[in-house]
């Protein structure tokens, strides 16, 4: 996974709430384990008419005005089933950053294990940040993911983060990766405890 440390960026504003994972990514684009490709489907549903297949012109991602690798959306993002998919969809169309003022937990888990940092901000936040880059697509989002604080337009906010995944991010490691690091401490600790162990038999 690549490494998140800062990132500032343009953003774009979709302010649907409750948007669902299927809404995300339709279950009918499922049948892959390869997480690339995913991002052309990505809100396949409202990006394209179902009956032709043509672009949406009233749909924000087929708005050329508006660009960035930050999505931000309204209250209760990712609710639903449970599916990685929508995480690696995210990710594949371009998007490092997810704020939205509430994420339904095992969405924010997947987005975590995938390199993608869902921000959770106050509602107050959110709906400035949402008014003010519809109006002025050119302004800019700054995510500092050491710091856990988000500014915009001369305002800051604090962000959670578990402690563990914000090495993940900062590392770009995967659990595996993650395991992998820490090699030569775990050979340590074993030697430590092959030691003791002879010493009590």
């Amino acid at each position: 996974m690549q490494k998140l440390i800062y990132i500032q960026s343009r953003a774009v504003p979709l302010p649907a709430e409750n948007i669902d994972t299927d809404q995300i990514i339709p279950a009918r684009f499922l049948k892959s384990i390869d997480r690339k490709g995913f991002g052309e489907n990505l809100f396949r549903d409202w990006r394209f008419a179902i009956q032709t297949g043509e672009p949406n012109p009233d749909f924000v991602l087929n708005n050329p005005k508006y660009t960035g690798e930050i999505l931000v959306a309204g209250n209760n993002f990712g609710c639903g089933s449970s599916r990685e998919h929508a995480a690696w969809s995210l990710t594949d169309y371009g998007f490092k950053v997810i704020i939205s003022s509430y994420f339904a937990d095992i969405f924010k888990g997947n987005a975590l294990n995938n390199g993608l940092l869902p921000v959770k901000v106050s509602e107050e936040f959110l709906k400035e940040i949402l008014k003010t880059i519809t109006e002025n697509p050119e302004s800019q989002i700054a995510v500092d993911i050491e710091q856990q604080i988000i500014s915009f337009n001369g305002k800051t906010e604090t962000f959670e983060l578990d402690s563990y995944k914000k090495i993940c991010l900062i590392n770009g490691y995967d659990d595996i990766d993650f395991l992998i690091s820490k090699k030569q401490a775990i050979k340590e600790f074993e030697l430590k405890t092959q030691k003791y162990e002879q010493q009590l038999f």
